[in-house]
This record gives C-alpha cells, sequence and structure tokens, in this order.
C-alpha cells in the first residue's frame, strides 16, 4: 500500500484487509464511536504452535465434556455472538467486513455444540500458514476454552506456524501465551507465508 490516506470504506475492503493482516495488522472498532482503526503493536502476543500449554484440569474436562465441535459451520451466528457483549469493538460495520472475508474463505471458526445448541465458540483469519485470533464466547461454562484446544490441535495437525492472539490475557497465558518482540513476529510472519495449509479437523 501506498502512504496516501485510505478511506475507512477502501481500508475494509476484503483485499487490503488481507494486505494488513500480512502485515500483522488488525482492525477494531471503537466502542462509542465506532470508528474502525488498524493497529500493529510493537509488542506482540502469540501462543507457540509448537509447544503451547494444556491445564490437566481442562484437557480432562475437554476429553470428557458433551461438547461436539463444527468447523467453519455458521460463523454469522459466530461472530455475531462474539459481539453481544458491552462494550464491544466488532461494530456491525467491522461485521459486514468480516462476512465478505468469510465469502473468500479467509475466516475460519470453530464452534461448540451441546446437543445441537451452541455453547461457545471462536473465529479468526488465516493467511498462509499465520492464524490471527479475533475473539471468542462461552455460553456454557469451559465452552471457549475447548474451542481454543480444538484450535490449536487443528492449527498443530495442520502445520501452521503462526498464532497471533493480539493480547494477553489471564485466559490466554494458561495456554502459554507470550509477548514477543514485533521483529520477531515478523520473521515469524515470513515463515508463515511460505506454507499454504488447510484448516481441517
Amino acid at each position: 500500500m501506498s502512504d496516501r490516506h485510505y478511506t475507512e470504506e477502501e481500508l475494509l475492503q476484503p483485499e487490503v484487509m488481507i494486505r494488513l493482516y500480512a502485515r500483522g495488522a488488525f482492525p477494531m472498532a471503537d466502542a462509542e464511536t465506532k470508528t474502525i482503526d488498524w493497529y500493529l503493536p510493537e509488542i506482540r502476543c502469540i501462543i507457540p504452535l509448537d509447544k503451547y500449554n494444556v491445564p490437566r484440569s481442562l484437557k480432562k474436562f475437554y476429553n470428557n465434556a458433551p461438547f461436539e465441535y463444527r468447523i467453519d459451520h455458521d460463523f454469522p451466528a459466530i461472530v455475531q455472538r462474539c459481539s453481544d457483549r458491552e462494550p464491544t469493538w466488532i461494530s456491525p460495520r467491522l461485521i459486514s467486513a468480516y462476512l465478505d472475508l468469510w465469502n473468500y474463505g479467509f475466516i475460519h471458526t470453530v464452534e461448540v455444540y451441546r446437543d445441537g445448541v451452541i455453547a461457545g465458540g471462536l473465529y479468526g483469519v488465516a493467511v498462509g500458514g499465520a492464524f490471527f485470533g479475533e475473539s471468542m464466547f462461552s455460553v456454557e461454562s469451559q465452552a471457549s476454552k475447548c474451542a481454543l484446544l480444538k484450535l490449536l490441535d487443528i492449527l498443530s495437525k495442520n502445520n501452521f506456524t503462526l498464532l497471533d492472539v493480539q493480547y494477553i490475557t489471564e485466559h490466554l497465558s494458561m495456554f502459554g501465551a507470550q509477548e514477543i518482540s514485533l521483529k520477531k513476529y515478523s520473521a515469524l510472519l515470513r515463515k508463515a507465508y511460505k506454507i499454504n495449509p488447510t484448516f481441517t479437523e
């Protein structure tokens, strides 16, 4: 992209969004004004796919939980659930932009169901071997953690090399999330773009 000023509408076109994600940027809407800005932090947060952690109690719950998992089944429902909180950075305009990316095949979901009823889930953007986690939600206790564990399994099995989780939280720390410099992160991005794995169970 050139240095000229782009309008918000231009920055939300699918091809432009993917180019920005490929640089490591991500969008967020202001909770009050709904203005969408793109962010490229100097400190990045990832979960290393070659050495992530699974808490023992969660692994036991995951193996015995009455959940079923679906992949890329109902993104509109997942993103709407993720936005159903106050305040939220997922504005209606941003949802519309994500739906465009979904139609182009760049968005993926991990959905958790119990007896056919949605219990939790997450979504993110995949470019090459990089997965940019965007948001998750739970209706039932532990459902979002189970969704993340399922995501880690999918990414590892399919040889993804980078899971970007944006900002470190207590929730993510239990999985081994760590902060790294933008320089190291950029090197991981370059490695990720040399491959084109599939997102399958």
